[in-house]
Parts: C-alpha cells; structure tokens; sequence
C-alpha cells in the first residue's frame, strides 16, 4: 500500500511541481518576479483545498452505513481509476509542449491582472491536488480504512517529487522526464487495474452490483494477504486473496485494453523531446 500510494503521490506531485517550476521560471526570466507573491497565494490555496477535500471524504464518511460507506468507496475507487488513466495518457501527451503551453497562459493572465495570475496559478495545482485527494482517499479504502500507510506512501512520494522538480530547475540533474513518465504509467496502470478490481469488489459488498460470492480463484491458503508476499503483492497491485469473478475479469481488461494503448508509439511530425523546468529557462 505504501509503494503505490508513493507511486501516485510521485507521479501527481511531480507534475504539479513542474507546472509550479515552469510557471516560476518564465516569470524569473521575463523580468516579472514581482508577480510571484500573486503565484504563491494560489498555490497554497490549492494546496489547503485539496488536503481539506481529503479529509473530508476520508474522515467524514465514517457515520454512514456499510453500505453507503462501500458504495462511495466502490465509486470513488472507480472515478480514481479514471483519474489515473487520464492522467498517464495526458502526461504521455502533454509533456511535449506543456511548457509552451503553461507560458502562453502565464502570458495571457499577466496581461489581464494579478487575480488572474493567482487563478492560474490556482488551477494548475489545484487540479493535481483534487485528484490526490481521490485517490488517498481511494487508498484508504482499499487499505480497510487505514489512514497510515497511504499517508506516508503519499507524502513520501510528494516529497521526493518537490525534491526532483527542484533539482532540475536548479539544473542539478537531468534525465530524460519522457521515459520517467512512461516507467511509472506502466506500473500505474497495474496499480489502477487493482484499485478497479477493488472499487467493483466494494460495490458487490454494498449490493450494488452481484457476483459476491461467485469467486474466480481462492489463494488464502497459497497466497494468504498476511505473509509477507501477499502484504507485498496487495501493497502494489491490490491483490485480494478472495477475488471474485467480476474483479478478475474487470483487472485482466483494463490491463489487456489501457496498456497495449499507453506503449502505442506516439506519432510525431518533428522529434521532440519531454520539456523540464530547465528547459523553460532557456
């Protein structure tokens, strides 16, 4: 549970710290620092919302029932699923021009004033943020409502990420951000299968959905989920000792459908290469 919450917390800190690099570079370069303290604000008003959305769905949900707990859970899990899927295919994307792009804006609100700064500012972390915040919560629900382990997967990646985007603003170390991005997509895509399964499985636990007890394989005895192994395995891919045939079906075509896609050769008219925060710079 620690690795993949790490893994997300990586992966979503990392690009909301570019964005905030890149963002702080063009203004550094073109002369305008004094807009940052515009820039700041709305960071940390991003910030502050999504920890308060997390906590939230994750401490104010205790009084439902059961049921309602696993059906938020279940659907919660799956719209995280859709976050991660999204997020991986846009990075995949995006992180060709996503430096141009976020300049222009930044252009653009200079123009228009300081709120606008602060809005943009606002947004382009505030949008990683929420996501987060689904996602913890989406973990703490697969962890049977332990808060601990997710929230130190989370703020570790989180720290590593602010540490790495710094870094290579500083220009301290450089690799290539295109293949970081495709190496952790790829694993994601087995996290977000796992938490897909899980999320349907918490769903056939509040009645939404049937096939409970009409299981595809039972390892408790092969593969309990309290050895060593089994923690591991459920740590990174939300392994279930009892899978029922809806999860095994629903984790093998996520996988067989989004991976196959994500490794899909990206079709370009020019060679371009991954932007960084030290590229902004230039």
């Amino acid at each position: 549970m620690v690795f993949s919450s790490a893994l997300i917390g990586l992966r979503e800190g990392l690009e909301a710290a570019l964005v905030v690099s890149i963002l702080v570079a063009f203004l550094v370069k073109t002369g305008r620092r004094d807009a940052l303290r515009f820039v700041w604000p709305g960071i940390a008003a991003a910030v502050l919302l999504s920890v308060a959305v997390g906590a939230v769905l994750t401490y104010g949900t205790a009084q439902l029932s059961f049921e309602h707990q696993e059906l938020l859970g279940g659907s919660l899990s799956i719209v995280a699923v859709g976050f991660v899927t999204a997020m991986i295919f846009w990075m995949r994307k995006a992180s060709r021009h996503i430096a141009a792009e976020l300049r222009g804006k930044m252009a653009d609100a200079l123009e228009v004033g300081p709120a606008a700064v602060l809005l943009l500012s606002f947004l382009a972390v505030g949008r990683e943020g929420l996501e987060t915040a689904v996602f913890f919560y989406s973990a703490v629900q697969t962890a049977q409502s332990d808060t601990v382990q997710p929230l130190i997967g989370f703020v570790l990646g989180i720290a590593v990420a602010i540490v790495l985007a710094y870094l290579l603003y500083r220009g301290a170390v450089r690799f290539d951000l295109g293949k970081f991005f495709t190496v952790t997509g790829v694993l994601l895509v087995f996290v977000a299968a796992g938490v897909l399964g899980y999320g349907l499985h918490d769903l056939q636990e509040a009645g939404f959905l049937p096939g409970l007890t009409t299981l595809a394989f039972d390892a408790s005895n092969a593969l309990p989920e309290t050895s060593w192994y089994g923690v591991l395995l459920k740590g990174i891919f939300n392994y279930s000792q009892q899978t029922t045939v809806l999860q095994a079906v629903a984790w093998v075509a996520y996988v067989v459908v989004v991976l196959p896609l994500f490794l899909r050769p990206a079709h370009r008219k020019t060679a371009a290469t991954a932007a960084t925060p030290a590229a902004a710079k230039e």
